[in-house]
């Protein structure tokens, strides 16, 4: 069984919606012990939420009727209440509610590096939310006493998700996640910068002016202080026209490439530098961040690595403006043939990995051509008829041919644990990586 807390209180039991009682104050105890799920809830404190500090003479044992009622809705489905202490213990089980599975994306999009991978599982993460807590069967009061949390990890999350989207140059997602919020919750700075960027990259140097005007005159009017250095600063960079607002801060251990910003060549062959991430994407000391944002990346990637010529990658550009959601499904192929060709890769005896790679060799074979050259020396190439895809396939062409070469065995990954860059080490000695960008101290003391 599935529990809806996030917005209006349901539950569902192999798609099928279960009725959880007409009472409103015995759905509420049902959702308070929801979301105390494992933990120990008091008759004390049930009676205290319940009745708001008001209760009747009678309310103790009204509880235990509710929770007998409980009981037996929720006996059928394998879910038990038990009693423990003076009050109440749900254990889910095998059960899940929206809300524990928001907890458990947002504390993951915590501690990832990775800006891209951190913006996705904020994504997962906001669309649980339906509406306010218990919309249905709460008042904003109770709300306040029950949900604070929540609602703190949720704004958190927006704002947080809003900074890694810019991060990504994706100032237009800000725009339509933050819209109207950061009018609505001006007292929240850091939705209010996130916004105030986004509309300045968006050439909307007005609107990001009149939003700090807004928000500055609830702090001054409301709570009686001016804005925070943060935004004091970026109001002034807006009225300077800062062309360094204008995009997202360089990535360190990269080049540009065509407007993309492509990592340095560190490992020697296309298939691992394919694989490969580096430092710098994100916030300094975190380095693992995706370098593979967008399909214009990809394309000119495939360029910057000799596997498709200039012609080639301009066609690619083109036809990704014009097919974007085609654009977006090569460029998740992408994703996904990358997990499986690191797997590969690292580990010779994977035969799962080699196998879901050889799939996309195999396929890419069949769209390759011989050609040749100005130089007069013959080549494979991929026919246009690869579409989008041919980056993807081209990068299997070249995978291929290391995985058929001794050099295959060669191959090691930085033992930083902040790292995982694969390599060609032909001395066999070295345990990290060639420009030691992870930063790994203790990696390159180890080696020592």
């Amino acid at each position: 069984m599935k529990f809806q807390l996030l917005g209006p209180f349901e539950a569902r039991h192999e798609g099928e919606r279960v009725m959880l009682g007409e009472r409103r104050q015995e759905r509420c105890l049902l959702a308070i012990l929801l979301l105390e799920a494992g933990h120990v809830v008091t008759t004390a404190r049930l009676i205290d939420l319940l009745w708001n500090g008001s209760p009747p003479a009678s309310a103790r044992g009204t509880v235990h009727t509710y929770i007998g009622r409980v009981r037996a809705r929720l006996r059928p489905y394998g879910l038990l209440v038990e009693t423990r202490h003076g009050g109440y213990l749900l254990d889910l089980g095998e059960h899940t509610t929206d809300a524990r599975e928001f907890l458990s994306l947002v504390g993951e999009a915590a501690v990832t590096g990775d800006p891209g991978e951190r913006v996705r599982s904020y994504d997962r993460a906001l669309a649980l939310w339906h509406g306010p807590l218990l919309a249905d069967v709460i008042d904003d009061e109770l709300r306040g006493r029950l949900g604070a949390r929540f609602t703190e990890l949720r704004l958190s999350a927006l704002e947080q998700r809003a900074e890694g989207q810019l991060t990504m140059g994706l100032h237009e997602r800000v725009l339509a996640d933050l819209t109207p919020l950061a009018h609505e919750l001006p007292t929240r700075e850091r939705l209010v910068i996130a916004q105030m960027t986004a509309l300045y990259r968006s050439g909307r140097q007005a609107d990001a002016l009149e939003l700090y005007r807004h928000a500055r005159h609830v702090l001054v009017t409301e709570l009686g202080i001016e804005p925070g250095p943060a935004l004091a600063t970026l109001h002034d960079r807006i009225l300077q026209g800062d062309r360094r607002l204008d995009r997202p801060p360089a990535p360190l251990y990269a080049v540009r490439v065509r407007e993309e910003w492509l990592p340095w060549s560190t490992s020697g062959h296309p298939a691992l530098e394919f694989c490969n991430t580096y430092a710098g994407w994100g916030a300094p000391g975190l380095p693992g961040a995706d370098w593979l944002r967008r399909y214009a990346t990809l394309a000119v990637w495939a360029g910057h690595m000799d596997l498709a010529d200039d012609p080639t990658v301009d066609r690619l550009l083109q036809q990704a403006q014009e097919q974007p959601d085609e654009a977006a499904a090569a460029l998740e192929e992408a994703r996904g043939f990358r997990t499986q060709l690191y797997a590969c890769l690292a580990d010779p005896h994977d035969a799962r990995a080699f196998n879901a790679v050889a799939a996309v060799v195999q396929d890419a074979a069949g769209s390759a051509v011989f050609t040749r050259g100005e130089d007069g020396l013959g080549r494979w190439r991929l026919s246009p008829a690869a579409g989008l895809r041919l980056p993807v396939r081209a990068t299997a062409r070249s995978a291929a041919e290391l995985l058929a070469d001794p050099r295959r065995f060669t191959i090691r990954a930085c033992s930083s644990d902040d790292c995982g860059w694969l390599f060609l080490d032909h001395s066999g000695r070295r345990r990290w990586c060639s420009l030691a960008t992870c930063g790994s101290n203790r990696a390159r003391a180890g080696a020592g």
